[in-house]
């Protein structure tokens, strides 16, 4: 984790800012080494993405309008060759968090150090069942060990396994275990593209009957089970008000969210085209951004954005829900107890490998 005083500034003086987008994806590229069965990314990989210059001026765009916090993602982040440049820089004066499959993580332990969190795909306890939902044998272990690597090493790794049927009965046992090992847990939730992918920014869910909930009761007694497991268990990142939000939709199918896409966040493609949501047509590059923020065309879109009902991917929810003064500070509430856990796993981690440097 890396503390700036730029980064402590520019979080403290845009986090409880009006009308600033707050959360912003970046789908860096599309080069992955996995086959997901529920992911359409390793179907159409492709070259042209932005170079780590262009990146990092794109980075520059984002702190002038006072983004707080950048997902890296993909694709893979971790199979760019000039990930250590890009993550040097966006850890500077971002709130920063890495996705990896797990295959990579624990080979670049000192450059993602910077890193506030490094979120490590396992959708499963039982190797046979991760290695099957994503299509390489082994992945559970290299995902196992990228874990335990960085964790061990004192990067602050978290476990995010995607919630569909093949492991909706096991999540509050994943849940427990890497709590009770200092590791904190954040859920996806199995979703897939209903639109026209053609004309979305980039495709990722891809519909597999098999990762479907059945049962929607099912997803209600988990949300039950995750709020009453939060009580009594810190590093359950999941917010209540998204675990409540869940549990409504899933109960009455009412949706108690406006997608806030294009207000609270927005996603940028690897070849820089940006988005309220992968889901939508790309409406400008991150280098015309600044200009068309606050355009009548971005304004109309926002309203677009906020009735639409097409997906449930999990980040997109909590972001609706959390990104306003009021809601910023509801979440720092929620997650107070979260936070001095962390800071003590933390210590801990840093004690051990200290310890055996």
């Amino acid at each position: 984790m890396r503390v700036t005083s730029q980064k402590a500034l520019s979080v403290l003086s845009n986090a409880f800012v009006f009308k600033k987008p707050h959360h912003v994806q970046w789908l860096m590229t599309r080069k992955c080494n996995y086959r997901c069965k529920g992911c359409n990314v390793w179907l159409d990989q492709q070259e042209n993405e932005l170079s780590a210059k262009e990146i990092i001026r794109g980075l520059d765009i984002l702190r002038s309008l006072g983004v707080i916090e950048i997902v890296l993602s993909g694709g893979n982040p971790l199979l760019r060759e000039d990930i250590d440049e890009i993550l040097d820089y966006t850890s500077r004066f971002f709130i920063t968090t890495v996705y990896d499959n797990g295959s990579t993580a624990y080979k670049k332990v000192d450059i993602l150090r910077n890193a506030d969190f490094v979120a490590i795909s396992l959708d499963s306890l039982d190797p046979k069942v991760h290695d099957y939902i994503k299509g390489v044998k082994g992945a559970w272990r290299q995902a196992m060990k990228s874990i335990e690597t960085l964790h061990t090493n004192g990067v602050n790794v978290a476990v995010s396994p995607t919630i569909s049927q093949l492991n909706i009965h096991e999540i509050p046992k994943i849940t427990a275990y890497f709590t009770e090992r200092g590791i904190p847990v954040w859920y996806c939730l199995y979703s897939y593209d209903s639109r026209d992918i053609e004309h979305s920014l980039f495709s990722i869910g891809r519909k597999k009957d098999e990762f479907q909930i059945k049962d929607k009761t099912d997803l209600v007694k988990l949300c039950d089970t995750l709020l009453e497991m939060r009580k009594h268990r810190k590093g359950i990142l999941i917010t209540t008000r998204t675990l409540k939000a869940l549990r409504e939709y899933f109960s009455s199918g009412k949706r108690s969210w406006k997608c806030a896409a294009l207000r609270n966040f927005f996603v940028i493609d690897h070849r820089g085209k940006v988005s309220g949501c992968h889901l939508f047509d790309p409406i400008c590059s991150i280098f015309e951004l600044p200009q068309k923020w606050n355009s009548e065309k971005f304004k109309e879109l926002r309203k677009t954005y906020a009735k639409c009902a097409s997906c449930t991917y999990l980040c997109y929810i909590f972001y609706s829900l959390h990104g306003s003064i009021t809601e910023n500070l509801e979440l720092t509430k929620d997650q107070l107890g979260n936070a001095n856990w962390l800071l003590i796993q933390r210590k801990l981690s840093q004690k051990l490998y200290n310890s055996k440097s």
